[in-house]
């Protein structure tokens, strides 16, 4: 009896993806066997390179290593096994702009002010790319997400810098998602442009950045059925995705890259279910969008996987990359390295408590889309335990994040002299001032760039005056 098509592409992808978790569970990713002692002499390598995973809209909550109970992500579950893992990293906004400036910059969005649609990057910013590239390593982004594109300032820095063609037929979105429309091509196109770069020229030290869109866009192949619900077409998107990295990794190990890269993988913010009577994200700084996955594969395998508990966020991200490959901290920077306490939580000296008293911030604009109106910012202070999302107009709201990680009990009346000590550190971080490079420029968006950005689920307005033309979710 003849197979239907469904079923064959179930099989064939449920024993792909079972093959390269067990190449990396049981036989490891080609690297050898390390200790925390090692990580320090990885500053001294002049064989290092950086490769850096963003899976846009992929909360860690939704991760079996972060202890979901369906089986999404056996590949980032077995790195996160013989690596680093950071169980409490915060986003610095839930619009992946923001979140990607930010993260690049490694300064807050108070400092480097990409709050709207038509901000951009300026000249004078000192992105993750440039600190790579002036350090003589080859730089390679691959993205597919139109916010990060080069009209936006996203370019600098780059050997290049491109957004691979879509392959279309390859795998189908089952179901729209609340989020986005449907974005042509599957992250598939991204691995295999990095698979020729890879093969091509891993020969000299390289910094890679794939931007992968498919959990964003609700893309999965088949391979697993956790059910109808957005929700769950949304966790088969991450297994899909997991599957994709596991091939990146499968061309790491047969170029003999994986001993000599560091792997970062994260994300630039969640996606929301109804948590909050909301869905998608760039709407709320709620935990469930701006709590996200970090996790770190070293060029050797930890005897011990390290989990780290303190709270860090995205800001730290690229300076602990650049940390790791021995290279100075991005100028003005507002984040640090991780690595003395990825090297406290390995040797067990780590402490959470004192961590968790140090302020962190994110924010968002709600009126990110529409430049005909003022400004709406949303600011989120992590401190001491708790969690204050403040709106700028005299309402807060207060979270006990250690009893109440769902942020379901509003705390703000009961525990006023903490809503003023933590909206008092608030208004002193608003008053940072802004970078050397100054604030950000804008751009026009043309009707190609409108229609791309439509395509990730943003409303715009064709016939509107260029500045006044609007995007909404």
């Amino acid at each position: 009896m003849t197979l239907a098509r469904p079923v064959l592409a179930l099989v064939f992808f449920s024993l792909t993806g079972i093959g390269l978790y067990q190449a990396i569970q049981h036989r490891g990713p080609d690297r050898p066997v390390g200790g925390v002692e090692d990580i320090a002499g990885l500053r001294g390598r002049d064989d290092l390179n950086v490769v850096m995973v963003l899976v846009d809209t992929l909360r860690a909550d939704r991760l079996s290593a972060w202890g979901y109970e369906r089986p999404t992500s056996p590949i980032m579950d077995a790195l996160a096994a013989s690596g680093v893992r950071f169980e409490n990293d915060l986003a610095q906004s839930t619009w992946t702009k923001t979140s990607m400036a930010s993260m690049l910059t490694a300064t807050y969005p108070v400092k480097n002010q990409i709050e709207r649609f038509n901000n951009v990057l300026p000249n004078g910013a000192t992105l993750a790319s440039e600190a790579f590239q002036e350090a003589g390593f080859r730089t390679v982004g691959i993205w597919r997400n139109g916010w990060v594109g080069p009209n936006f300032g996203f370019g600098q820095g780059w050997d290049f810098y491109l957004k691979p063609t879509p392959k279309i037929g390859t795998v189908r979105q089952k179901l729209a998602n609340p989020s986005s429309l449907k974005l042509g091509g599957t992250d598939r196109s991204i691995i295999d442009a990095a698979t020729q770069f890879l093969r091509s020229s891993g020969d000299q030290r390289f910094f890679l950045y794939l931007h992968l869109m498919d959990v964003h866009q609700y893309v999965y192949d088949g391979s697993s059925d956790f059910g109808r619900s957005y929700s769950d077409i949304y966790d088969q998107s991450i297994h899909w995705v997991d599957a994709n990295i596991g091939t990146l990794i499968a061309v790491l190990q047969q170029q003999g890259l994986m001993k000599k890269t560091v792997l970062a993988i994260n994300a630039d913010h969640g996606e929301a279910f109804l948590e909050h009577g909301t869905e998608g994200h760039a709407q709320n700084l709620y935990a469930e969008t701006t709590h996200v996955p970090f996790i770190l594969a070293l060029p050797f395998r930890l005897k011990q996987p390290v989990v780290v508990r303190s709270p860090v966020e995205n800001i730290d991200v690229v300076p602990t990359l650049l940390d790791l490959a021995g290279l100075p901290p991005l100028p003005e920077a507002d984040g640090h390295s991780l690595v003395p306490l990825i090297e406290a939580a390995a040797r067990g000296t780590e402490k959470p408590e004192e961590a968790r008293a140090q302020p962190r911030f994110a924010r968002i604009d709600r009126n990110w889309g529409q430049p005909s109106k003022p400004p709406r910012p949303l600011t989120l202070v992590q401190m001491e335990g708790y969690r204050l999302h403040e709106d700028g107009g005299g309402h807060a709201e207060l979270y006990d994040a250690r009893s109440d990680a769902s942020e379901q009990t509003d705390l703000a009346e009961t525990h006023p002299q903490v809503v003023e000590r933590l909206r008092a550190r608030l208004e002193h971080h608003d008053q940072t001032p802004e970078p050397s490079w100054g604030g950000p420029g804008w751009v026009q968006i043309d009707d190609m760039e409108a229609a791309q950005l439509r395509a990730l689920g943003y409303a715009f307005d064709p016939n509107a005056p260029p500045k006044k033309r609007e995007l909404e979710r």
